[in-house]
């Protein structure tokens, strides 16, 4: 029996809908995420259950961040004109960190004596709970600045692979990239085995990244169930301060160097909207690192900067966790009345500015840097940072996109100015993904 047209007009439909989702990543995600919700929502207790999804789906990646940036940078280098470029590329890229890290420090601040969220709570001391920080505590007195030089130097070669920071892993290919360019012809064998292996270690994350949606239910459903959608209401003010202030960081301030650079910021999200999503999902900028890098390579910036930069910025980059550090520093001095002079308020700046190396990558690393940002203001309670545990997962996800966009952005301006920007592909693309959707 033929079908009708309404039937067969249904079923292409219906095929091509499913083809849609099945070629967009983000669409998987975003339907895996707004399960995860309504899970979280409905059967919290089932939600939490969901965890080791997340969880695993993280460590899926972690696993293959140390080999993707060991072959990516070791073959950027060695391909690179001089060993003086690879010192250019990677001062530069630092110290546009720090700029773009302390306009963020001087925004969040600039908002929060503007707004003023903490005002009207009236939190008293004696009602704080100091107990439910004491990890965070800990971990936030862990390493000072000797030891954080220090460590990028790992015990092995090999031990690099093993350590949670990527610093080590471009330390030692820094060093191999450098010692490949200047064997020349005898380095060849050593370089064409490490551009196969960067394939192969590209086809695995392509394997990985079909089990985003079921790592951004996990997240999710446990977020939602574990802290309730009802945490964000007494600090709504708060929360919805942060996600403005953040996009219009990188709307008109990344915006605008976007313009330096002859792209559109818009643009350039919606090229990476697959990886965005990703991060909204699992509050892990770790979780997007490889495709990132990939995509960046197809954008049209060449391989030695990617491999530089975009590991740099996960350690130097915190834009957006500037922006929370700020305006939940002096959210809480205002909810316990406590007022900050210009003295304290620039002390926050210059203790922030260092607690938050290193904090861009991983869940929770964010409050880490608010505690041993606190615990360096005399004038506030470190107790008083236990009013903003419940939040702090949610607000992590807006944290980890704004470094994730810094990031890219970072890396865009200092391949332009190295001349290491194919300009004409990266519009052709930019261009043909806007025409197209």
């Amino acid at each position: 029996m033929s079908l009708s047209v309404e039937q067969t007009a249904h079923k292409q439909s219906t095929r091509g809908t499913l083809g849609f989702v099945k070629r967009n990543l983000y669409v998987q995600v975003l339907i895996a995420v707004t399960i995860g919700i309504a899970l979280g929502y409905f059967s919290p207790q089932l939600a939490v259950a969901m965890k080791p999804f997340g969880d695993g789906f993280i460590k899926l990646i972690k696993m293959t961040i140390g080999l993707v940036i060991f072959f990516t940078v070791v073959s950027g280098i060695a391909g690179m004109q001089s060993v003086g470029k690879v010192g250019r590329v990677g001062g530069f890229a630092v110290v546009y960190f720090e700029i773009f890290s302390t306009i963020a420090l001087l925004i969040g601040l600039l908002v929060a004596n503007v707004l003023k969220p903490g005002v009207g709570f009236n939190v008293a001391a004696a009602h704080l709970d100091a107990g439910s920080i004491k990890q965070y505590v800990s971990s936030a007195h862990g390493q000072g600045l000797t030891e954080f030089f220090l460590n990028i130097i790992p015990s092995t070669l090999l031990g690099a692979f093993t350590a949670d920071s990527v610093l080590p892993i471009v330390f030692v290919s820094l060093l191999m990239g450098i010692v490949l360019r200047r064997v020349g012809e005898r380095g060849k064998p050593v370089r064409d085995m490490v551009d196969s292996c960067s394939h192969v270690i590209f086809g695995i994350i392509g394997i990985v990244m079909r089990f985003a949606p079921l790592g951004a239910f996990g997240a999710m459903a446990f977020t939602i169930g574990k802290f309730g959608i009802g945490s964000l209401q007494s600090l709504a003010f708060l929360v919805l301060t942060f996600y403005v202030t953040s996009a219009l960081f990188v709307v008109f301030v990344l915006g605008a160097v976007g313009l330096w650079c002859d792209f559109n910021i818009f643009s350039v999200l919606r090229y990476f909207k697959d990886e965005l999503f990703l991060v909204l999902a699992t509050s892990s900028s770790d979780a997007a690192l490889p495709s990132l890098m990939e995509k960046l390579e197809k954008l049209g910036c060449e391989k030695g900067v990617v491999g530089l930069v975009m590991p740099a910025g996960y350690v130097f980059n915190s834009d957006g966790t500037n922006i929370y550090i700020t305006l939940a520093v002096l959210f809480i001095a205002q909810a316990m009345n406590v007022e900050l002079t210009i003295g304290h308020q620039l002390l926050i700046l210059g203790v922030a500015s260092l607690t938050t190396k290193g904090s861009a990558g991983v869940p929770g690393a964010g409050f880490v840097a608010l505690v041993a940002t606190i615990a360096l203001v005399p004038a506030i309670p470190v107790a008083a940072v236990a009013m903003l545990l419940g939040i702090d997962r949610m607000i992590s996800e807006g944290r980890a996109i704004v470094n994730v966009i810094g990031n890219v952005v970072a890396t865009l301006v200092t391949a332009k100015r190295e001349g290491g920007l194919d300009t004409v592909q990266m519009r052709s693309i930019l261009t043909e993904r806007r025409s197209f959707r």
